[in-house]
């Protein structure tokens, strides 16, 4: 008989989720917009700190999608990208007809490099194209480094539009991610740190960015008796539904980043001593929410092990593991993209995984976990 599956990062509710759904039902609330959007929006602002604005929409795509609308992206721009990371991120910069500029990632992160991101804005201003907007994203939950890429952006008058997709709860010497550029994007997917089965949000400090997001995602109806546009609008708000259980989430957000945070602690005791093996740590004054624990395997160091060998293995038991992001350079629908970097994201992709680090993790399935990495690791498996 098969093992259950252990997932890489399942949906884990709260308790107080079905109470919202429930009171939306109870009050027909089923249609989108509803209370329980205001409040998700205002409990996301909260938590954010500072003065932020939310809106509440169906994805993270969608989030990206406005705020590089609203930042006046147009066809034949250019964004600048990083290059690791899911292709949520850079799809939008297609969807205007612009051109993604796709800048690699330094070693301290793993996100992008400030070095590189000046290089890229000078060689693009030289060919006489000054980049629209900078997307960084904050990689399983480790911050970028935002004050560089903040000086930079700056200095060439560049707005930031952050995806903070994975990084909810993370944060610099307390600033939160999300908060540092013109606006930025969050997701509450299925596999997230919270999720609302599907849905994201637009934040920013800027009001008038999200009152116009607001309008735009729910398709750009005029104020007028009739269905009237001046606009080009999206079906991109979430639902009532969803934001009942995004609610749920928001009260036990505090619980998961801890939960995530001691499973990331537990993978490092029991594996900092196999050679070989790195972990994403963090910088002085960073705080990781630890979205997923990843890990570099280097094949010099461990007797030819890689992190295939291990990603197979742990396959065989019915467990989820997941190769680190495949640089978007490389993909084959953005290969005649420009490019700025040294590689270092190629080797981070060639050497990582990711592991499982659900906050409803069970303890004796982080043991199963266990007993396959050590097996791996072991002289028995190396000298075989």
């Amino acid at each position: 008989m098969s093992q259950s599956k252990i997932w890489l990062s399942s949906p884990h509710m709260g308790g107080r989720e079905q109470e919202y759904v429930k009171e939306a039902f109870d009050t027909n609330w089923v249609a989108p917009l509803g209370p329980n959007v205001n409040g998700f929006e205002q409990d996301i602002s909260d938590y954010l700190k500072g003065d932020v604005h939310t809106a509440a929409l169906s994805s993270g795509t969608a989030a990206l999608h406005l705020g590089l609308i609203l930042l006046g992206v147009q066809a034949g721009d250019e964004v600048i990208c990083q290059s690791m990371t899911f292709s949520a991120s850079a799809n939008p910069i297609a969807y205007q007809g612009a051109t993604p500029v796709f800048v690699d990632s330094e070693a301290d992160t793993w996100n992008m490099s400030p070095y590189h991101l000046e290089k890229a804005i000078i060689d693009r201003l030289e060919k006489g194209k000054k980049p629209k907007a900078i997307i960084p994203v904050h990689l399983y939950g480790m911050p970028v480094k935002m004050n560089e890429i903040m000086v930079i952006a700056q200095k060439y008058d560049i707005p930031v539009l952050e995806d903070a997709a994975e990084a909810l709860g993370s944060h610099i010497d307390g600033k939160m991610c999300g908060t540092y550029g013109e606006m930025a994007a969050l997701s509450f997917n299925g596999n997230k740190i919270i999720t609302t089965s599907g849905g994201g949000a637009l934040v920013s400090g800027n009001a008038k960015y999200i009152h116009d997001a607001r309008f735009l995602a729910t398709q750009a109806r005029d104020a007028a008796p009739h269905y009237q546009h001046s606009h080009i609008g999206y079906n991109y708000r979430m639902s009532n539904i969803c934001a009942g259980i995004g609610r749920g989430q928001m009260e036990v957000l505090a619980d998961r980043v801890a939960q995530r945070r001691a499973i990331y602690d537990q993978y490092v005791q029991r594996m900092s001593g196999i050679p070989g093996v790195s972990f994403q740590l963090e910088p002085e004054g960073y705080f990781s929410n630890r979205w997923l624990t990843t890990i570099l395997i280097d094949p010099k160091e461990t007797g030819g092990i890689t992190r295939e060998t291990l990603r197979l293995e742990l396959e065989k038991d019915n467990i989820e593991s997941r190769p680190l992001w495949k640089p978007m350079h490389l993909q084959p629908v953005f290969s005649n993209s420009p490019y700025y970097g040294d590689d270092t994201s190629v080797e981070l992709f060639n050497n990582g995984l990711c592991l499982p680090s659900g906050s409803n993790l069970a303890s004796e399935d982080l043991e199963r976990v266990f007993s396959i990495i050590e097996s791996v690791f072991s002289k028995e498996y190396a000298a075989h």
